[in-house]
């Protein structure tokens, strides 16, 4: 195993676990959405973490639109003061999402409310490396972005973030 860090699962584990142990040790790499581990499970075994990846996101690009949007709503609203998932509250923290003053916190507060109200689920971004600063101006620009354009991002945004979360927890071999 070559840059494994303690606490990372090996990819030779993630093969070998059973259904219930391989959803309960990447169910949460989707927001709130345990099922794209659970239908990813009958694809083992995986030759790398990258081949790992794709076969979750193609359960998610392969979801019925209805059970896409419900993904996408599963997300939190960045710069949010509500309870948010273990994940989601490091990466938003790491951008200084959790250090907003109230100005800030109000600009991001409205810009949510409008994206909600224009796509029906709300601005999803992969904050890793970036600054809020980065963060309002992709938000300011995808907000005016048609609706079909705006759920391929979505979709392309949650691969980055779910890449990055995978990484972190699956070693290769």
């Amino acid at each position: 195993m070559s840059g494994a860090r303690e606490g990372m699962l090996t990819l030779s584990v993630v093969n070998g676990l059973e259904r219930g142990s391989f959803v309960e040790a990447l169910g949460s790499v989707f927001e709130h959405s345990p099922w794209v581990a659970e239908a990813a499970w009958a694809a083992r075994p995986y030759l790398s973490v990258g081949a790992l990846h794709q076969a979750m996101m193609d359960v998610v690009r392969d979801a019925p639109r209805a059970r896409l949007i419900a993904f996408l709503r599963a997300h939190p609203d960045l710069g949010t003061r509500l309870a948010v998932t273990p994940y989601s509250a490091s990466e938003q923290a790491g951008a200084g999402l959790d250090r907003l003053t109230a100005e800030e916190y109000e600009i991001f507060t409205h810009l949510n409310q409008t994206y909600v109200e224009r796509f029906g689920f709300p601005f999803i971004l992969a904050v890793k490396g970036k600054s809020k600063e980065e963060i309002l101006e992709a938000m300011r620009t995808r907000v005016n972005h048609d609706a079909e354009r705006e759920l391929a991002e979505a979709v392309s945004q949650i691969a980055r973030i779910t890449g990055f979360r995978l990484a972190d927890l699956v070693a290769g071999e």
